[in-house]
């Protein structure tokens, strides 16, 4: 038996990957599973000084393997070879399987690179759990444009079943998808026919929606489910977003919080948002604050966490009542 077949995959990946040099090796690794990387790097601090000769040999079953593949062409075939001249063949049938589910087709891909009033056609006249399905597949921006072109009562409708849905069958989903595809046929022009849904991706797309249908989908899910509707709200806005906010909005914010219950909001935050904070107060206000903070002891997170909605309530507040604006991925600039 020769030398390099008493090797193991592992350690002929960690073999291969020192002769690669360490850029290439890094953009290898890079690829790689958590438990890959770890299982190599093992291989490789255990590896104090290899023969060349066993290194060569490595190599030249590699390319060996690799000749052996079906060519150019690729497929399932040589990247199994591939896969298992470097890992071993239980670990490559493992990321050959993740790699083909994450290469799967996907439900819905025909309307990714649809207009969105096109999709908005396809879906004239479905049922509304129908729609926040499809919605749900699709890209944020996409989607909000399609769910702010729908009226006010088919919105807060799709808005809730959105929110609401947080698995679907397979089969139903394929099932939609080919009524959809084939409905698509006659809507869409060749060249552009090339765990669903939850609270967040109903928080994504409102929040490309723009500020007039925010407020309708948000009053309409607040009559249908006022606990839900206060739920995507108080994910529409964090804490941490207030590094979002212009100078003068904080200025406004912070004249309606307590020095008290700032100092537990900041507590254990990132220096942006203390900075944002403390820029945006006077110099005495400043120095009361910062004493606060050094006088604070451990905080239960639960307090912290309190403190924090309060702040984002006072935003909340002053947003409502129009005296600040809170600048949202892919709203406009002001001039």
């Amino acid at each position: 038996m020769s030398a390099v077949a008493t090797l193991t995959g592992p350690q002929k990946a960690a073999m291969l990957l020192l002769q690669l040099g360490k850029e290439r090796a890094g953009k290898v690794m890079a690829r790689m599973e958590l438990a890959e990387i770890e299982e190599l790097t093992a291989e490789i601090l255990r590896l104090q000084h290899v023969d060349q000769a066993l290194a060569d040999q490595v190599l030249e079953e590699f390319y060996d393997v690799t000749a052996a593949g079906p060519g150019i062409g690729g497929g399932v075939g040589l990247a199994q070879h591939l896969l298992e001249a470097s890992l071993g063949r239980d670990q490559a049938a493992d990321v050959l399987q993740r790699l083909q589910a994450t290469l799967a087709p996907q439900p819905f891909e025909f309307l990714q690179q649809a207009d969105a009033r096109q999709v908005l056609s396809l879906l004239d006249g479905e049922h509304p759990q129908t729609v926040a399905l499809v919605l749900a597949h699709l890209r944020p921006e996409m989607a909000s444009g399609v769910l702010g072109a729908l009226d006010a009562d088919m919105q807060a409708e799709v808005a809730h079943r959105i929110a609401l849905m947080e698995r679907a069958m397979p089969d139903v989903v394929a099932t939609i998808a080919e009524v959809l595809q084939r409905k698509a046929s006659a809507v869409l022009t060749p060249k552009e026919m090339a765990a669903v849904g939850g609270v967040q991706p109903l928080v994504e797309i409102i929040n490309r929606a723009g500020p007039s249908a925010e407020k309708i989908i948000l009053e309409g899910l607040r009559n249908r489910d006022e606990g839900l509707a206060e739920q995507v709200r108080s994910l529409m806005f964090v804490f941490a977003d207030i590094t979002l906010l212009d100078d003068r909005a904080m200025q406004l914010v912070l004249r309606q919080v307590e020095t008290s219950s700032l100092s537990v909001a900041l507590k254990g935050t990132s220096d942006e948002v203390r900075d944002k904070v403390l820029r945006n107060l006077s110099e005495r206000a400043r120095e009361n604050l910062l004493e606060e903070i050094e006088l604070l002891g451990p905080t239960r997170l639960s307090q912290v966490e309190e403190a924090r909605a309060g702040v984002v309530q006072a935003i909340r507040g002053l947003e409502e009542s129009g005296q600040i604006v809170i600048s949202r991925e892919g709203d406009d600039e002001y001039v």
